[in-house]
Parts: structure tokens; sequence; C-alpha cells
């Protein structure tokens, strides 16, 4: 079975066909989908689905390219959802300094906040990092945020980074770009870093892999992922596959 880490089923995206999209992630043996809810819209989508579907798992957090958005409401919130059984992570969170709608001091605030929660709740967290690995791992440190742990998700740095991360207690998720010929970074860290700390994801409707780049991401894709670490590390599919789905399940405390 496999077990999808971060989706977007509640993306615009899916609207008309949601319903075909989670058939067709069964039939190619999807088990666990956690669908990731980022600011009110996407989060209520998110509760919705996991009331739906028993294989759908939330995160629920606010994205930083909208933390000037966000307030104390929100955040109380966030803090009342995270009670919902079917809520396993706090996210996604972090830092993104390719966009400018958020300052990054704003930015900052807001991880910080979230990681609080994150320990308050004793949930995990989902962190997005775009063009910001220097401050997300010094904000992490600085917050203890290992007392939680978590996903870097969509990992893309460094092994020196990787390393960092996992003594922190993060997993490192991987989707479709690691499928991508020209993906030399993330290659190296798959095949370096101990099967123990790997997780696969979609990030779905976005980043989807080979052989179907440009088009629509979707959880049944997330196959293709495992299929690249398996040839990278030297596994068959099915050891990927199991050892990614208990990696999640440890992670988010689910246990069928």
């Amino acid at each position: 079975m496999l077990f999808d880490t971060h989706a977007h089923l509640n993306a615009t995206q899916f609207e008309e066909d949601v319903v075909e999209v989670i058939e067709r992630a069964k039939s190619e043996n999807v088990s666990h989908i956690v669908v990731v809810g980022f600011d009110r819209e996407t989060i209520t989508r998110a509760m919705e689905l996991t009331e739906q579907y028993d294989m759908i798992y939330a995160a629920v957090g606010w994205h930083p390219v909208d933390a000037i958005d966000m307030t104390d409401e929100d955040l109380d919130w966030i803090k009342q959802l995270a009670a919902h059984p079917k809520v396993v992570a706090i996210g996604e969170m972090g830092l993104d300094y390719y966009w400018d709608k958020s300052p990054k001091e704003i930015q900052q605030e807001v991880f910080r906040k979230q990681i609080q929660l994150a320990k308050e709740v004793k949930l995990p967290i989902i962190i997005h990092n775009r063009e910001a690995t220097e401050d997300v791992v010094k904000i992490l440190q600085e917050e203890n945020a290992s007392e939680v742990g978590g996903i870097m998700h969509c990992f893309t740095g460094s092994l020196e980074t990787a390393e960092k991360c996992m003594k922190m207690n993060f997993y490192l998720s991987f989707g479709g770009p690691v499928t991508f010929k020209n993906a030399k970074k993330p290659k190296e860290v798959v095949k370096e870093i101990p099967m123990d700390f790997l997780l696969i994801e979609t990030d779905c409707p976005y980043l989807t892999p080979h052989p179907f780049r440009g088009k629509r991401n979707e959880p049944s894709y997330v196959k293709y992922v495992a299929e690249q670490i398996a040839e990278l590390k030297g596994l068959t599919f099915e050891e990927v596959a199991k050892k990614t789905s208990d990696n999640a399940m440890k992670l988010f405390g689910i246990t069928r």
C-alpha cells in the first residue's frame, strides 16, 4: 500500500472529479492520503473530505505566503481543529522567500506561533520551505521543534541540510521532482539517507512526476515516486511502499 503524505485534493482543480481521482488512487493501492489545508478555504475543504472518505486525513495550518493575512482568530481555529481525530499534523507552515506577499519578519512570526501551537497540541508539523533553508532550520532549532518532529515537505535541500533535519526528528518527503531527469540533488539525497526517514508525496495538483510532467498531478501518481526511490536505493517497489507507509503511519499516529 502507498501513503501520499501531502496532497491538495481541496484545490479548485479537483472540484469537478474528486470522486474519480480518489477511486483511481485506490486502484493504484494508495491506502492513505493527507490533505493539507493552508488557509480558511482549503482547511474547511480538507475537513469536509476527511468526513467523506475513510482514507483521507487532514493537516491544518497557515501558508507562509499568506502569513500577512493570518489573525489570532485563525490560530485559535486551527487549535480547535487540532482536537479532531482525523487531524494528524499542523501545517503546512514555514518560510517562502520566493514570493514577496508577506514580509519575512511576519512569515517568521507566524511560523514560530504555529510551531508553538503544534507543541501545545502535540502534533507533528509539515514544513514548506522555498529559498529560505537557513532561516527555516534556525527557527526549527530555536523553537525546539524536535519535540514534535514532522516532515520537510517536497525536500530539495542538500545532504547537509537533510542531516540537520533528521537530527530534529524530521522526515524528508519526496515527490514528483525526484523523477525529473535533471534532479541531481534530490536523487543524491535519496540515495544517501536512511529509509527510516523517507516519505513520499504528490503535492497534487502540482509537481507531477515523469511521465506525466506538465499535467495535473493526483494521488495515484505517487507510485512513480516510489518506483524512482526504489531504483535509486536498489530496493523493490514493495519494500519502498511498505517502509514509507509504515513511516507515515508512525509519524501521524495512524493505526490502520
